[in-house]
């Protein structure tokens, strides 16, 4: 079993992505889509929290040897990068969505020195607008944004050409793809709703059941 496929499943284990193909859920985008990915039910499953921060590791230490500072993106980021940087020993910070509105007014929060190589650590990738707002914070304060990591991957393609744009490397545990393989293997999903979730993902801003 290939690791994506591993954290696949256990995604669907404890219902971090649901899969509704002919009950659509609606995202703060508007869009309508038929999965729906929570990352965060994951942090109350400590077996599968486990699994999934030391998978996160390994493609840390796999892709990203040279990091010397993790950077979670608040708000569902930023325990998988301290659990991540506990375990491989490095510093940690996290960055907010805008500059905090009292006290120092941060948007960074933790030390860094200049010129320190940063890995960015997001629990999901959909359209990867937010996760690179936060790699312009970085750079602007002066930090050199070696990469990102996520748990789980949209796979759009307007996603991955603004990373390349952005000369951003990005690395997921697992992705759309693997996912709805898995479910059709485990029966969570129908093999006939296939071609709809296909089509969600092939163009997702006008799709309708």
């Amino acid at each position: 079993m290939t690791n994506e496929k591993a954290v696949a499943e256990k995604l669907l284990q404890v219902a971090a992505v649901k899969l509704s193909p002919t009950a659509p859920y609606t995202w703060a985008s508007g869009w309508k889509s038929p999965i729906y990915c929570d990352n965060r039910r994951i942090l109350s499953f400590p077996y599968v929290r486990d699994f999934i921060k030391s998978e996160l590791c390994n493609l840390v230490f796999e892709h990203f040897p040279q990091a010397a500072v993790l950077a979670g993106v608040a708000t569902a980021g930023i325990p998988w990068g301290a659990m991540a940087a506990d375990q491989l020993k490095l510093p940690f910070m996290y960055v907010r969505p805008k500059p905090k509105e009292h006290g120092l007014g941060n948007q960074i929060e933790g030390y860094y020195e200049p010129a320190q190589q940063v890995l960015v650590i997001e629990d999901l990738i959909s359209t990867g607008k937010s996760s690179l707002q936060v790699v312009d914070v970085l750079r602007q304060a002066g930090l050199e944004v070696v990469g990102m990591v996520s748990i789980f991957n949209y796979g759009f393609p307007l996603a991955q050409e603004a990373f390349d744009k952005a000369g951003v490397p990005l690395r997921s545990l697992t992705q759309y793809g693997t996912l709805i393989e898995t479910a059709i293997e485990s029966g969570q999903v129908a093999p006939d709703q296939l071609a709809t979730l296909q089509q969600w993902r092939e163009n997702p801003a006008q799709w309708n059941v």
